[in-house]
């Protein structure tokens, strides 16, 4: 029986070829049969089927053309797009629709209600994609809203309810985890998504419920990423950053390119997690100080991810200068979770990406020990951090104490 998910969700299909079974109906057997069948050979072993899902192993030629020519796939694709980026893996995302309200508008109507049944647990953004999607934000300026009667008035009364339902949203996916919360703050998003096509709203208050979107597609995208749904959260997170783009929210913007860039990282693309990071910076340079320095961490531990360690440091300072005036700025609701308990954490984090163990567990002393009784999972998280720190220095018992 297959594994289930909170909410009845079944589990995320996990490669390019877990997709592929699953349209044709096969089992690791089947396809081991269909290729050697192709390849006119008798041994067909679900064994090496299974390797090249869940081990990375990467199939020998003559299994890979038998198997495109099964899925009708040409010959040129295979060797052009090479393993497993050749596999007909479903509907893509599209990045090359021009940077309007319109184009905004209906990337929220194909994305909400469809990317939470989405279970391609794989990225389906091509390499370089994203890389792409950040230069076109960065240089693209936003347009101005026009108010088109569509339907009834949106007034501002409305666009602040929407608002104040944020911050709820956020707490419970902090509390929950994203796997209970998929679908509500994906219906959310299909509210919002419907009211901008049906509403008519002036420019101010058609800005603001854009960034209502922007964050609710945010959250959508990070609830699907933290359950393993990552072509859901690649969906989610590229019609969120069209809507920040149409309420010019830079802010907003750099963070949902700062979540891709951990999507990237954790899926071993460091050099496409880099230049998110980074157009994330470029593009909120007005950001208040807490905002900078998280972009900044953000940043230092993709470095420390690449062995940078001077371009890590530099960046770790560029983010104790901003963590030190943050409480004096007003802060976006999404960036109030960057407190001081967090920061150490993250820069923990990135002392451990060097193996830099001391420092590591100075970091995650300091954060374990500001941090609120109410962060269990961050605080479960962090403990097991701080005794990958202690085992690096040698101290067992420690270790032990700190996962029990």
């Amino acid at each position: 029986m297959a594994a289930r998910q909170p909410g009845g969700q079944r589990s995320p299909l996990i490669h390019p070829l877990s997709y592929v079974r699953q349209e044709h109906g096969w089992t690791y057997q089947d396809l081991a049969h269909v290729i050697a069948t192709r390849v006119g050979n008798s041994a067909a072993r679900r064994e090496k089927a299974w390797r090249w899902e869940h081990w990375g192993v990467v199939p020998d030629s003559a299994s890979q053309l038998a198997l495109a020519a099964e899925l009708g796939v040409s010959v040129e694709a295979v060797h052009t797009l090479g393993w497993p980026h050749w596999l007909p893996i479903g509907e893509r995302v599209k990045i090359d629709a021009p940077w309007s309200a319109e184009n905004c508008v209906q990337a929220m109507d194909e994305t909400a209600g469809s990317a939470v049944l989405d279970r391609r647990g794989f990225l389906v953004l091509g390499v370089g994609g994203a890389a792409v999607l950040a230069d076109q934000w960065l240089s693209i300026d936003p347009p101005q809203l026009a108010s088109v009667l569509r339907g009834g008035h949106i007034d501002a009364e409305l666009v602040t309810c929407l608002e104040q339902r944020l911050p709820a949203l956020r707490q419970m996916d902090a509390v929950l985890g994203g796997g209970h919360i998929r679908n509500l703050v994906d219906a959310e998003l299909r509210l919002v998504t419907d009211l901008l096509i049906k509403g008519a709203y002036t420019e101010h208050l058609g800005q603001r419920v854009f960034s209502v979107a922007a964050e609710l597609g945010r959250i959508a995208g990070w609830t699907s990423f933290d359950s393993g749904y990552h072509a859901a959260a690649e969906r989610y997170w590229i019609a969120a950053l069209r809507a920040a783009h149409t309420a010019n929210d830079r802010a907003a913007g750099a963070n949902i390119l700062k979540c891709m860039s951990l999507q990237r990282m954790d899926n071993d693309r460091t050099d496409e997690a880099l230049s998110l990071a980074q157009a994330a910076r470029e593009g909120a340079k007005s950001a208040p100080a807490r905002v900078l320095a998280m972009l900044a961490v953000r940043q230092a531990r993709t470095h420390a991810v690449r062995d940078e360690v001077r371009d890590c440091e530099r960046l770790l300072s560029v983010a104790e200068r901003n963590m030190g005036r943050a409480d004096d700025e007003v802060t976006p609701g999404w960036a109030s979770y960057f407190d001081r308990a967090e920061y150490c954490a993250q820069v923990a984090g990135s002392y451990l990406a060097l193996e830099q163990h001391k420092a590591a567990d100075y970091w995650l002393a300091q954060s374990l020990a500001v941090q609120s009784i109410e962060c269990r999972r961050d605080r479960a998280t962090y403990l097991i951090w701080r005794a990958d720190s202690v085992l690096g220095l040698g101290d067992v018992e420690h270790a032990c104490e700190l996962v029990s």
